[in-house]
């Protein structure tokens, strides 16, 4: 066998494990919360970078200037394809935790009330929920089972 032979042939380990099945309830599951993030982030930025009067007051209100709302929608916008493309998945659901852990804080200062403090934190939740759920490579890293 040459080497041209060779490296042809050659399949890397993970290539050799056993195929990863998905229950149907994973995979719908996964699909309706990484949907229903998406959507929703989507509809944010989109909002923010079309920046109606509501969303000019609301950025206003909580202490950021006009002029950033553009900026923050169009990071909101990328980290959000970044999420819902396969490849890039887990970058985008760290950069979304970080935007949304900035909303957080952003309602935390502005004391905005216990819905506003939450909703960016439970949006989150799901998302990583849906991200989880459809990539097994996640679910290696961050394993819900104990190790006896």
């Amino acid at each position: 066998m040459t080497a041209a032979q060779a490296i042809a042939t050659a399949r890397p380990t993970f290539m050799n494990a056993t195929p990863i099945t998905f229950s149907r309830k994973r995979v719908w599951t996964a699909r309706a919360f990484t949907g229903l993030a998406g959507a929703f982030l989507l509809l944010d930025a989109s909002m923010k970078l079309i920046k109606p009067a509501f969303v000019v007051q609301a950025t206003t209100q909580v202490g950021y200037p006009e002029s950033t709302i553009v900026g923050i929608g169009l990071s909101l916008m990328i980290s959000t394809l970044l999420y819902l493309i396969p490849r890039t998945s887990i970058l985008g659901a760290v950069l979304l935790a970080a935007y949304l852990g900035g909303a957080v804080a952003t309602n935390v200062r502005a004391e905005l009330g216990f819905w506003n403090i939450v909703a960016p934190a439970i949006l989150g939740c799901i998302a990583w929920a849906g991200l989880w759920l459809r990539e097994p490579r996640l679910r290696q890293l961050l394993p819900l089972k104990r190790n006896a």
